[in-house]
């Protein structure tokens, strides 16, 4: 069987953050299930190729030849001004119009509270779309059932239970292209 290959990209500028532990726990169950799994962080980005959108960078050119070659990507990243993390914005906007044809997507969201639900489907979702990617529903996390100390982050067993289904339907998702 061949193994599909999901890359997560974290859009979090910070090393230490909810999004990136929820990021990491999806990307190490997708692993035990027998997925290959490829971390990208934009802060693996020097700031100055972003800031002045050096389409040569060489980690630019690595970055979007991974995201050609994913059959799934998991994107997430923590709310900002009711929307994803700029520094996300910047990278998605150095790759190529059509990066994500084809391309399963999972967003996933992490905020304060329930009022910045809709940045997932107002913000990150229609980005994904742009690229050409078939998003999923997606999860939204609020950062009170976060715990990025644990091995398991989520602390809620309702949004352990979300997030589990949308992760397999997801894999079921890789699974059936690979069929085709």
């Amino acid at each position: 069987m061949n193994v599909s290959a999901i890359v997560i990209i974290s859009g979090s500028p910070s090393s230490l953050s909810r999004s990136e532990r929820i990021l990491y726990y999806l990307g190490n169950q997708a692993e035990q299930k027998g997925f290959s799994v490829k971390y990208i962080s934009v802060r693996d980005v020097d700031a100055e190729d972003l800031l002045f959108a050096n389409f040569q960078s060489s980690k630019i050119k690595e970055i979007a030849a991974d995201l050609e070659k994913a059959e799934g990507i998991i994107v997430g990243s923590p709310v900002y001004k009711a929307s994803y993390a700029g520094v996300l914005k910047a990278l998605f906007d150095l790759m190529p119009q059509d990066v994500l044809r084809g391309t399963v997507s999972l967003p996933v969201m992490t905020g304060g509270s329930l009022s910045h639900l809709l940045a997932l489907d107002y913000a990150l979702k229609p980005l994904l779309a742009t690229l050409k990617s078939q998003n999923l529903k997606g999860l939204y996390f609020q950062d009170s059932e976060i715990d990025k100390t644990r091995e398991n982050p989520i602390l809620d067993d309702a949004m352990l239970n979300r997030t589990q289904k949308q992760l397999d339907y997801f894999l079921e998702q890789l699974k059936s292209q690979e069929l085709v």
